[in-house]
């Protein structure tokens, strides 16, 4: 445990940040999950409002380091490949 006041504040803010980037997380895995059973429903139009809702917020996930930018990219790249398969 932390012994020092700074210790003490890194360790709640720490805990703050764990809180704020599990829920961002989960609602990236979420909107990507939506692609992916709108794709699996064979609807073309739902799949790609998914997809355009989907990509903007993967973009931000990148930019604030809650995922790196490579796998942003390869998340975009595999969901955009699934929704134009549809066509």
């Amino acid at each position: 445990m932390a012994n020092t006041a700074q210790a003490k504040k890194r360790a709640r803010q720490a805990e703050k940040h764990r809180g704020h980037n599990a829920s961002q997380r989960s609602a990236l895995r979420t909107l990507m999950k939506r692609v992916v059973i709108a794709v699996a429903s064979g609807s073309k139009d739902t799949a790609s409002e998914a997809l355009r809702k989907a990509v903007p917020v993967i973009d931000r996930a990148a930019q604030r380091g809650l995922i790196h930018r490579n796998a942003a990219a390869r998340y975009k790249s595999n969901l955009n490949r699934r929704v134009h398969a549809l066509a």
